[in-house]
């Protein structure tokens, strides 16, 4: 997949601009369907379970993902580009501080 296009600098951009949860919600809310952003935050919470240990068969349950799409999430946090890592390393540090 190509990534260098004008189009994906200007979304990365515009995500990196968001300073607040209230601005990312809303900037969210405008750029993706309910279905869609459903569908990512369904994606987060198994990659969250996968990477603290959950199996997948326990994280399909447990999120009502199909077990495609937990095969996905799964194959991302082995062989990906890092990206739910880094996401998930963040997120797990700020709530220890919590």
């Amino acid at each position: 997949m190509q990534k260098s296009t004008q189009e994906y600098a200007e979304l990365y951009r515009a995500i990196l601009s968001l300073e607040t949860e209230e601005e990312c919600s809303a900037f969210l809310d405008d750029l993706f369907t309910i279905a869609e952003l459903k569908a990512a935050a369904q994606r987060i919470k198994v990659a969250r379970l996968l990477y603290t240990g959950t199996t997948c068969n326990a994280a399909a349950k447990e999120t009502g993902a199909s077990t495609a799409t937990v095969s996905r999430v799964n194959k991302c946090l082995n062989y990906g580009p890092g990206g739910y890592k880094i996401v998930l390393d963040r997120i797990i540090a700020d709530k220890a501080e919590e």
